[in-house]
């Protein structure tokens, strides 16, 4: 899938150095409350490769078009909310490339690869509150909050906003 400036593609292992820069750096994980572990990585990776291979979707190198950078990971998940898995956008970038609009760009792409292409109805996005970038990106892709969630994470609660957009725009 490409956007004006980005290229969504699957992952592969040849990425995983630019992975390792992501999901290493601790500001950039400060969500997650910690940065992750060689094995992290690797399991997170392996995740998505075998979400391409299942669902059709996960989380995709999004590759700056100009200079071949991967400036982070957008796409599709599906994550469980009020007890069905839901399709969820996300989105985590290099630290270097907060601010740019890349993941707005990569949302709003995701969203319309969700209507368009999948003929989902509805995409989610679960943010946790004290993410207020991420939540910004929803508000800019069209979503509102729907509701709350706690999510179990590296041995602590973590409260959530769960925002959607409906396909006809309800």
């Amino acid at each position: 899938m490409e956007t004006e400036r980005l290229l969504l593609r699957p992952m592969t292992w040849e990425d995983r150095p630019a992975i390792c820069a992501i999901l290493q750096d601790e500001q950039t994980m400060y969500a997650y409350e910690h940065p992750f572990s060689e094995e992290e990585v690797d399991d997170w990776m392996a995740r998505q490769m075998k979400r391409y291979e299942t669902d059709g979707f996960g989380l995709w190198a999004a590759v700056e078009r100009n200079s071949g950078s991967l400036v982070g990971q957008i796409g599709l998940t599906l994550q469980e909310w009020e007890g069905k898995q839901v399709p969820e956008i996300g989105y985590l970038l290099n630290r270097r490339f907060w601010g740019m609009g890349y993941a707005t760009e990569g949302a709003k792409a995701c969203k319309a690869y969700a209507f368009e292409t999948l003929g989902l109805d509805a995409v989610y996005s679960i943010i946790r509150d004290n993410n207020l970038p991420s939540q910004g990106v929803a508000r800019r892709n069209g979503m509102h909050p729907v509701g709350r969630q706690i999510k179990h994470y590296y041995h602590m609660d973590m409260p959530h906003t769960v925002w959607v957009a409906l396909k006809r725009g309800e």
